[in-house]
């Protein structure tokens, strides 16, 4: 049987350390892939001249599954997010954050399971009509929503929730309001829900929705929206069960998908062995799962819910003194 070929991207800051520690761990959960290594974000602008190079989205395009630390796109103008370039260019429509309570953590919640699904390629980060006034004095953008892509991503949303047993679907608008983006999402995300009756279905506001996460997350199930929506609620989510470095992100298309950890490169605490590698890891969990590689996954998911429970060898946000190697060592043992 050929092994499977993962595209890796190490990425800046504290992303070469956390990916290591997550290939690490895939090794010894008896994953059996095989890496093949790509530049992006920083790193890439200083070797080789550009944020992504054109070996990076070939490598990509040809093994389909990708695992991203994370990257920096300089500030400034010229830069465009990588993250927003690479969903573009292979069509990665749908960003998965699902966020879980681990035992141990310093979180404000104990029981929260929620699955946010996010559009990821139209709204308002589709880059159509960003415009300022020659004087300066006036910005314009443009947010695009089209039936397709609102069917899409809704579908999806349900498809996993059907897939992972889940009993309710919220949906996330603001068509009181944007009565034509936000509007036209509702009316097809309406449509769509009739074809899963099975699912509870319900609708909210997105202020309403913030609001009620913060109250009572223990009501929501699986959130879809549209970007910009998606993008704040799917870290307000992360907040309740102890940040970003607890929280990992797919991005799935037809036939590509890139899991990342979503939180930034942290290139203050690069290189001395201080960061968490669990949203790395977690994310990881999400590319075995992609690849119905549960056993795996579960492997590896009670490995890392064990020492973060029992606080052995445990990073600084997590309430411990150790490093990223220390951390790894202590899921490793447990493999």
């Amino acid at each position: 049987m050929t092994k499977k070929t993962i595209t890796v991207i190490p990425g800046d800051g504290i992303g070469p350390s956390i990916i290591d520690a997550t290939i690490k761990v895939l090794d010894k959960a008896g994953c059996d892939f095989e890496y093949e290594f790509a530049d992006a974000g920083l790193t890439a602008l200083e070797k080789h001249g550009e944020l992504i190079p054109e070996e990076t989205i070939a490598l990509i395009e040809k093994n389909k599954i990708t695992l991203k630390g994370p990257l920096t796109t300089p500030v400034g103008e010229g830069f465009t997010s990588i993250n927003v370039t690479l969903r573009k260019q292979f069509k990665l429509y749908a960003n998965l954050r699902p966020v879980l309570s681990f035992k141990g953590t310093k979180a404000r919640y104990e029981n929260i399971d929620i699955i946010t699904v996010r559009e990821n390629t139209e709204g308002m980060y589709s880059g159509v009509g960003q415009v300022i006034s020659d004087d300066g004095t006036k910005a314009q953008a443009m947010s695009i929503v089209t039936r397709d892509g609102s069917e899409k991503i809704v579908t999806f949303a349900y498809e996993t929730a059907r897939k992972e047993g889940r009993k309710k679907v919220t949906v996330v608008h603001k068509a009181n309001i944007l009565k034509s983006t936000s509007g036209l999402f509702l009316k097809v995300a309406r449509e769509v829900a009739l074809r899963y009756p099975e699912i509870e279905s319900t609708e909210m506001i997105v202020d309403n929705c913030c609001m009620q996460l913060v109250m009572n997350p223990e009501q929501f199930d699986v959130i879809v929206t549209t970007n910009l929506f998606g993008d704040i609620i799917s870290d307000l989510c992360a907040g309740l069960v102890g940040g970003l470095g607890m929280a990992p992100g797919a991005n799935i298309g037809e036939d590509c998908a890139i899991f990342e950890a979503v939180h930034g490169s942290a290139p203050d605490i690069a290189g001395k062995n201080l960061a968490n590698p669990t949203s790395m890891m977690l994310a990881a969990i999400q590319m075995l799962e992609y690849l119905e590689m549960s056993d795996e996954a579960e492997k590896i998911r009670a490995a890392i819910t064990d020492v973060i429970a029992s606080a052995d060898r445990t990073t600084g946000d997590l309430g411990g003194s150790h490093g990223t190697t220390d951390f790894t060592q202590a899921v490793l043992e447990r493999l």
